[in-house]
């Protein structure tokens, strides 16, 4: 009896070994064909980003002219001059904050609202979504960047009217004062991405906390303020992130309509304009342009941060139960 149990024990144990072996040589062959399918998207990362990447952070230590491929180690000097020798590069770090900081508050506000009046509307709301939306489509791209510098030119448009009105005649793209404002209007002008990101929030808000609030009596602006609002802090949330990163890596706008100088008096000279200009402009040096590109990083990182941190004060997720 005992030999026979011996037996059935040792076939078993036999035919555990064998579906454990056909189990894992099945499993590495569904890996393999995984890794298989998204090789080219694996090598377009290493190749395309994390090598460059890397080769940025090695050249930011070095004096490094992309045209003759000089390469010099050069330590901390580049940082060092950066922060101490650059006065060029406090103006770009100046100019960078007052168009994040103006143009990103401005945009998710007029997104939002503009969001609130879609998601009320009955008739054509595909139709409008499309039309708000549009300029987020174009707007980074070359083409609109001209435009609105024709726009804002001493004969454009908008002189036209202001002459038509009465008013003077104003230089928007080379006035102090005036420069970097048609900036942050091109950018709040672009709100129809996190405009189309607040309508899909809107509707994910169960109609029944409007109609119990209505019950209560609640008016339009106390429903947005207690319901709406509180439940959308997600939706701004990932906004707020989203759009603080791209403002401050706007290029083509100020380049465009500074023609890649920054003027007037570098208050249009956006970092990523600059870094741009340290690395390929005259007096080449793409070691200074890695360490700068790498000290951006750093901010956004930190912003990023902050606000991740903080967002435990503000941000409230819906947890009832459905």
């Amino acid at each position: 009896m005992t030999s026979v149990l011996q037996k059935d024990a040792g076939k078993f144990s036999l035919a555990k070994k064998v579906v454990a072996q056909k189990g894992n040589k099945k499993w590495r062959h569904n890996n393999l064909m995984g890794y298989l399918f998204i090789s080219p998207w694996l090598i377009g990362f290493f190749t395309l980003t994390l090598i460059p990447i890397a080769a940025s952070l090695v050249l930011s230590f070095t004096k490094y002219d992309i045209l003759s491929g000089d390469v010099e180690w050069t330590g901390l000097e580049n940082f060092r001059r950066m922060f101490y020798d650059d006065p060029r590069y406090w103006r770009a770090v100046r100019a960078t904050v007052k168009f994040a900081f103006i143009s990103v508050p401005l945009k998710l506000l007029f997104a939002l609202l503009v969001a609130e009046l879609l998601y009320n509307a009955r008739r054509l709301v595909g139709v409008y979504r499309a039309v708000y939306y549009a300029p987020s489509i174009v707007g980074g791209s070359i083409a609109v960047a001209v435009m609105w510098r024709q726009i804002f030119a001493s004969k454009g448009l908008i002189n036209e009217f202001m002459l038509d009105a009465g008013l003077e005649r104003k230089l928007w793209l080379f006035d102090i004062k005036y420069a970097i404002w048609t900036l942050i209007l091109m950018a709040v002008w672009q709100f129809g991405s996190p405009m189309l990101i607040f309508l899909a929030g809107l509707k994910q808000i169960p109609s029944e906390y409007y109609e119990a609030a209505s019950i209560d009596g609640a008016g339009t602006v106390s429903k947005f303020t207690r319901i709406t609002l509180p439940l959308l802090t997600p939706v701004i949330f990932f906004n707020l992130v989203m759009q603080l990163i791209f403002s401050f890596m706007t290029f083509t706008q100020a380049y465009v309509v500074s023609g890649g100088t920054g003027r007037p008096l570098d208050t249009t000279l956006f970092y990523s304009l600059y870094i741009y200009i340290r690395s390929f402009g005259v007096g080449a040096n793409m070691g200074y342009g890695s360490a700068m590109a790498w000290v951006m990083l750093v901010v956004i990182a930190t912003f990023t941060g902050v606000i991740f941190l903080s967002s435990r004060f503000w941000v409230f997720y819906d947890t009832a139960e459905n």
